[in-house]
């Protein structure tokens, strides 16, 4: 039986400054933002006590800040390049014992798969756990959830030094998981989950696909179901061919 836990809270980590599509958190969708849509889907998460988002100290990321005061949004502001200093400032600012980390160009981002994720992560009494590692996920992209304890997070933050250690969250994590840390298995997806999409927004491209589905799926005040977008993709595969052909850009584990 899912049941929020005490101290367990999603941070997500957006920007305004992407290289690749500049300003991505805020197009508009459906006339909301799209890092509104993210926040809206997290709340819905029943394992999750508090939701945050974590932006720059970056001028442009003036926007985010204005956007979380309207909504009444908890908001953190940290460095641009430090990222693990971000999320764990953040963290610790708002008394989290348990971190869900997700990103806010990820409008599709299922809060049944983020409660599985969490569940898995208490039944393991692990220090992280994932449903996804090394790039491979039997999910689609952008349902990519990642569960870490803030003791996890702290050490990582005291012990990480290079530079690619800072610019993520994880990889630290990942790379002293034998002997510093305890990594539960990979979370796999059921057949009603598994598909070969991007709901990540990178490119042009996962943008109109992300825009289709919510003008096919969206209503005021519903969350839209992952898996029906999936089952729907599964019948009409043409739908999903608009970005079909973009590359995800490699990287270490995030």
């Amino acid at each position: 039986m899912i049941s929020a836990k005490k101290k367990t809270g999603a941070i997500i980590q957006a920007r305004m400054g992407s290289t690749r599509l500049a300003g991505k958190v805020l197009a508009d969708i459906e006339s909301r933002p799209l890092l509104w849509h993210v926040v809206e889907r997290m709340k819905s998460a029943k394992t999750l006590e508090k939701v945050i988002v974590a932006t720059t100290d970056r001028p442009e990321d003036d926007a985010i800040d204005n956007l979380a005061k309207k909504e009444g949004w908890l908001l953190y502001r940290g460095s641009s390049e430090d990222v693990l200093d971000r999320y764990y400032q953040a963290a610790k600012k708002f008394n989290l014992g348990v971190i869900v980390r997700v990103v806010g160009d990820c409008p599709l981002i299922d809060p049944l798969v983020v409660d599985i994720c969490v569940e898995k992560f208490f039944e393991d009494d692990c220090d992280f756990i994932s449903n996804f590692f090394n790039d491979e996920s039997t999910f689609p992209r952008g349902l990519d959830v990642r569960v870490f304890s803030f003791k996890a997070l702290e050490k990582s933050h005291q012990k990480a030094m290079m530079p690619y250690e800072r610019e993520h969250v994880a990889p630290y994590i990942f790379e002293n998981r034998n002997n510093e840390f305890k990594i539960g298995p990979t979370v796999k997806a059921g057949k009603d989950y598994a598909g070969n999409y991007r709901f990540t927004v990178d490119y042009p491209e996962d943008l109109l696909l992300i825009k289709n589905i919510y003008q096919k799926f969206y209503a005021p005040g519903k969350i839209i179901s992952a898996r029906e977008v999936i089952a729907f993709l599964n019948k009409n595969p043409e739908f999903a061919k608009v970005n079909a052909e973009v590359i995800q850009k490699p990287y270490k584990a995030s």
